[in-house]
């Protein structure tokens, strides 16, 4: 287009320069153009320009360079757009016929075929410029009425081409079918006005059509010119920014290409996307569909621009299948009163491009002899195509045809040429009537409706306001441009297979942005007779409590609902990111919600709680009932062997200890943390220092008893010696002699003794042992106290440990302090493990030492195994198993040390005795040994008895 217009203003320029430098001036006429149309000229006051694109192309022309070239002719008429060329007719009748608009001007016309091609239309407009039918650059060289104004030139390249000419010199053009939005500047388009919408208003209109029907996947597709790409440019961005994502986006060729079109049905078979969207005119679409229709592609519902959407080109039969269900903006709808009778009443006879219209619609060829126009080329080009079906006189009835031509059921772009005709007559009627002295220009001065120019009627047009007959619209340019109002509608099939156009809603793009688009999607019918909106989604939508995941490489439309994680939730559909629950917050099941954590504490109320409260109070109340039976009997000789003070306190602590446990349950509080924590590191301080001071004394005695041992193994050894000696010198005597010698011995075969007596104090009294329980006790309560002054412990919301609860617990305060203090205890428990376990030999009734050592070791296995287990653990199940840890030793310890004192004391007093409560080593051989051997009375005075005392003091 651009390289046309550039050769076209260089021949300008050549000719320009020519003329200044040639001695003498002459002008030369360098082509003749083939232009073909109406006119009506001569007697005319004023004459009105026109454009239509009568042809769909220009014919072929051979490229021989040896001759004189020839503007090419064009083919394959267009019945619409002859319809809208009989529209300016009819109007400008209606005008000269009218006795309140331009009562005394006839307006004129000179109507051109712009072949929906840019040369002619270039051509058109410097003939206009010319005034005659060659064109003279820079020059009006015509003596006739002044032209007016252009209403055309058809499409929006056309209109660009022509509009950059005519801007030149400030002629006014108004187009009735240019939408594109490069028109909108008055930059470079200062004398462009048009009747129709710019499409600035038709994309934003597309978008929000997608947009209502939550479409997010959609293909394009645009003619491959200035209205097809700045239309789908505008569309793009305005739906980008919204998030919808475009699945492809192909371009219709402007010459023929099979190839071009199968790759781009290729691409919308390959495509998910069950929206396209078409920005084309009909004559660049046609190709597509005719190809769509032989890949039998159905289930896509397409969204059709204005250029379109009412074509009979495109809503031909078959099309039901493929473009049922279309949803398209259309320029307003009007009824215009004697337009049909017009064009049912017109002659083929006028003109060659009437003639031609008359052999194309009833395919056949006009008699010659009432032809008046045979000579015209597009008439034997005409003529030379059909099918010789006949001849035709030219006086049937167009009444018959069902064309595009006679349908005036759908007059919007039609309606915007009458209306564009009218705007003409309306700028002429009021430069004609203008007021002298009130005029608009310098001085005050008016026009002359006879000679006037361009740009004092482009005044006029600028600032023109009137109401079109018939419909009552009002018409205003604002800079040029007019009010972007749009119906939309739907294609419709009828029974007989026919599309009807179903008006479904209507757009104003001056109203507010959330009233500018209404629908009744009720009154919809989409592709397939579906009542329900077709979904046109790369990716399913994501569901609350998920999020979009964007895949690598592909569209933000096409993504992976990605459950949100633990803690997170989304509270709305294609939530691009999920959303952290507070602290004390944890989100559902679902994800999408928030709900308060549960608030976790072993209570008191609840079975567990109950039981642990049984078991310990049971614990606390079997401990006093020992303390009773103990004080009972403390009189007794078991009693008495067992310090009263000592056993008491051992007793006391293990009270404390299982009633310390309670405190572990309900909700933490500060001085429950505090006194639980105390209380048991003191319990158990108390209870294993008194056991201290029961084991160091067994070790003591056990240690001196094996001393005892030693020296009753010396002695019978040495008795043994002087026995085999005796005998040895009794072998020697008189064999004949009488002897009779009795021994006696209290040492075995074996040299172990049967009897020790343990008479004489124990090394540890009793005042010591009370004193290491104050004092073991003391340095427990000393480092618990620093611990409560420094850094007590204290209650905590733990919402670490699980992430749907919060954990009230007690937090120690110090690692440090708590791990030294309970070091301390087992420090003791092992002093006290050892002492027991050296005197675990020492033998009395009781077992006194074994009992302790058992009940040690009970106290190490239940506190090893709780390490694991409480760590293992989590929530109130931990204070459980600390509760359970407690009471397990302690019912240990209980069971283990005073079990079978209360056996002794409450089943069988009667080993409640003296004698059976000494300590005695360990017998190798239960079975003593006595013998009495009769020797002769010299050896009585000889021999004497062996006994050894050791060392022994009272349990």
């Amino acid at each position: 287009m651009d390289l046309r217009i550039r050769i076209i203003f260089g021949l300008y320029m050549v000719s320009q320069l020519v003329i200044f430098i040639s001695a003498e001036p002459s002008c030369k006429l360098k082509a003749k153009f083939n232009l073909n149309g109406y006119k009506s000229t001569e007697k005319k006051k004023v004459i009105v320009g026109g454009m239509f694109p009568v042809h769909y192309r220009l014919a072929s022309s051979k490229s021989n360079t040896s001759s004189v070239p020839t503007s090419s002719g064009c083919e394959g008429f267009n019945f619409r757009t002859f319809r809208w060329t009989q529209t300016m007719l009819f109007a400008i009748d209606e005008i000269n016929n009218s006795e309140d608009l331009l009562p005394n001007t006839d307006l004129g016309y000179v109507i051109y075929d712009s072949c929906f091609t840019i040369s002619k239309a270039v051509e058109g407009t410097l003939t206009y410029l010319t005034g005659q039918d060659e064109a003279v650059p820079n020059y009006r060289c015509g003596t006739g009425a002044p032209l007016a104004a252009l209403v055309g030139a058809g499409g929006s390249d056309l209109s660009i081409a022509t509009a950059r000419i005519l801007g030149l010199y400030y002629f006014p053009q108004v187009s009735y079918s240019s939408s594109c939005t490069v028109l909108n500047s008055k930059f470079q388009f200062p004398t462009f006005l048009r009747t129709i919408p710019s499409d600035a208003h038709q994309s934003l209109a597309m978008a929000k059509l997608v947009l209502h029907f939550g479409w997010t996947w959609v293909g394009t597709i645009a003619a491959n010119d200035d209205y097809g790409k700045y239309g789908i440019k505008a569309f793009r961005e305005e739906v980008e920014d919204a998030g919808v994502c475009i699945s492809f986006s192909e371009t219709l060729p402007k010459v023929q290409s099979p190839d071009d079109i199968r790759r781009i049905v290729e691409t919308v078979l390959k495509s998910t996307a069950k929206i396209i969207v078409v920005f084309s005119s009909d004559v660049d679409l046609s190709p597509l569909i005719g190809e769509l229709l032989r890949h039998n592609v159905t289930n896509r519902t397409w969204i059709a621009s204005e250029a379109w959407v009412t074509s009979a080109l495109i809503a031909r039969q078959g099309t039901p299948s493929l473009l049922g269900g279309t949803l398209g903006f259309g320029l307003r709808r009007a009824v215009i009163p004697g337009l049909q009778e017009h064009l049912l009443d017109i002659d083929p006879h006028m003109d060659p491009l009437t003639e031609e219209f008359w052999e194309t619609a009833f395919n056949c060829t006009l008699e010659y002899p009432a032809s008046r126009w045979g000579g015209g080329l597009n008439a034997s080009m005409s003529r030379n195509a059909l099918a010789p079906n006949g001849l035709c006189t030219g006086r049937e009835s167009l009444r018959q045809l069902n064309s595009t031509y006679t349908d005036v059921s759908q007059l919007r772009l039609t309606y915007s040429a009458y209306k564009a005709v009218y705007a003409v007559a309306h700028a002429l009627h009021n430069l004609e009537h203008c007021e002298p002295g009130k005029g608009p220009f310098e001085e005050k001065t008016c026009a002359n409706i006879s000679d006037f120019e361009p740009w004092q009627l482009m005044y006029y047009l600028k600032n023109l306001k009137f109401n079109v007959p018939h419909t009552g619209e009002t018409i205003f340019f604002n800079d040029g441009e007019v009010l972007g109002e749009y119906d939309i509608i739907n294609w419709q099939t009828n029974e007989d297979g026919s599309i009807s156009y179903v008006q479904i809603g209507h757009y104003n793009g001056s109203a507010p942005p959330e009233a500018m688009l209404s629908i009744k999607n009720s009154s919809i019918i989409w592709n397939n007779d579906v009542m329900e909106a077709p979904r046109s989604v790369c990716s399913e939508t994501c569901q609350p409590g998920t999020r979009k995941g964007i895949r690598q490489g592909e569209p933000v439309c096409c993504f992976d609902c990605i459950p949100c994680a633990e803690g997170e939730i989304s509270n709305q559909t294609d939530a691009r990111e999920c959303i952290q629950c507070t602290e004390d917050y944890w989100s559902n099941a679902n994800r999408d919600t928030c709900v308060p954590k549960t608030i976790e504490f072993l209570d008191f109320g609840e079975p567990l709680g109950i039981t642990l409260i049984v078991i310990s109070a049971f614990g606390a109340l079997a401990t006093m009932a020992v303390a009773v039976v103990f004080l009972m009997n403390v009189s007794t000789p078991l009693g008495k062997v067992n310090d009263p003070a000592l056993t008491l306190s051992l007793l006391f602590s293990l009270v404390v200890t299982f009633l310390c446990s309670i405190v572990f349950l309900g909700r933490p509080q500060h001085w429950s943390c505090m006194t639980s924590q105390v209380a048991l590191a003191l319990g158990f301080a108390l209870c294993l220092s008194s056991i201290m001071g029961k084991s160091i004394v067994l070790m003591l005695r056990a240690r001196v008893l094996k001393a005892a041992k030693a020296a009753a193994k010396a002695a019978a050894k040495a008795a043994k010696e002087a026995k085999e000696a005796r005998e040895a010198a009794a072998a020697e005597g008189d064999a004949g002699a009488d002897t009779n010698t009795i021994v006696a011995t209290n040492v075995n075969a074996n040299g172990n003794a049967n009897v020790i007596d343990t008479d004489g104090p124990d090394p540890i009294q009793p005042i010591h042992q009370r004193a290491l329980v104050v004092v073991c006790t003391l340095i427990q309560a000393v480092a618990c106290t620093v611990w409560l002054i420094l850094l007590p412990p204290h209650p905590i919301k733990n919402t670490a440990a699980q992430n749907i609860k919060i954990i009230l617990e007690c937090d120690e305060g110090s690692i440090v302090f708590i791990c030294c203090i309970f070091a301390y205890d087992i420090l003791l428990a092992l002093l006290a493990f050892v002492f027991a376990f050296v005197a675990r030999k020492l033998e009395d009734h009781l077992g006194e030492a074994k009992c302790i050592t058992f009940g040690m070791l009970v106290f190490f296995i239940v506190w090893i195994s709780f390490v694991p287990a409480y760590l293992s653990t989590r929530g109130k199940f931990m204070v459980a198993v600390q509760i359970f840890a407690i009471l397990a030793s302690s019912f240990g310890l209980l069971c283990c040390i005073f079990l079978p004192k209360c056996y002794v004391f409450l089943v069988k007093p009667d080993r409640n005795l003296e004698e059976l409560l000494k300590p005695r080593p360990k017998l190798r051989d239960s079975t003593a040994t006595s013998m009495s051997t009769a020797t002769s009375a010299s050896f009585s005075t000889d021999i004497n008895a062996t006994t050894v005392s050791t060392m022994a003091v009272d349990d």
